[in-house]
């Protein structure tokens, strides 16, 4: 088996990865063919990342132009420690209304301590920015993955 192997997250230890972080990387490619990489707040849905942003944000005119993502997931902060994902993705933009409203409350959900509901003001706030922003599905293509703490200290 290579270390490659011995190191690789299973889906419920990926799954799990994604659940308890808060930010992603998303790399798009730039108009002169340079990544363009951005920390986002994410919802995994079933695994896959969900985030949304502006829609005329320089992320969104990438993905128009070339849906190819790759988005990242990591923590730890000794080598031993080192965990996350590198998820090579097409980008699915969704601009319509209902969409976009119902993802901004479930990150909104996700992100704010102690609320089970978006109510009244907050739920207005949400509201009147989902028409600026889009959500954006990245489906993965290819995912490569890491837990340096499955090497037990030997590198």
């Amino acid at each position: 088996m290579s270390r490659r192997d011995q190191i690789k997250l299973g889906e419920g230890e990926l799954l799990e990865l994604l659940e308890g972080e808060r930010v992603a990387i998303v790399s798009s490619l730039g108009p002169r063919g340079w990544p363009h990489s951005m920390p986002m707040w994410f919802v995994p849905r079933g695994g896959e990342i969900w985030i949304w942003t502006y829609a005329k944000s320089q992320k969104v005119r990438n993905l128009e132009r070339d849906p190819r993502a790759t988005v990242l997931v990591e923590t730890g902060h000794e080598y031993g420690e080192l965990r996350g994902a590198m998820i090579e993705a097409e980008a699915e933009i969704h601009r319509d209304f209902e969409t976009v409203f119902a993802f901004a409350e479930e990150l909104t959900l996700r992100y704010a301590e102690g609320i089970s509901s978006v109510e009244g003001d907050a739920k207005a706030a949400l509201e009147a920015q989902a028409p600026k922003r889009v959500a954006i599905h990245f489906k993965p293509v290819r995912v490569a993955s890491w837990d340096h703490r499955k090497l037990s200290g030997s590198y």
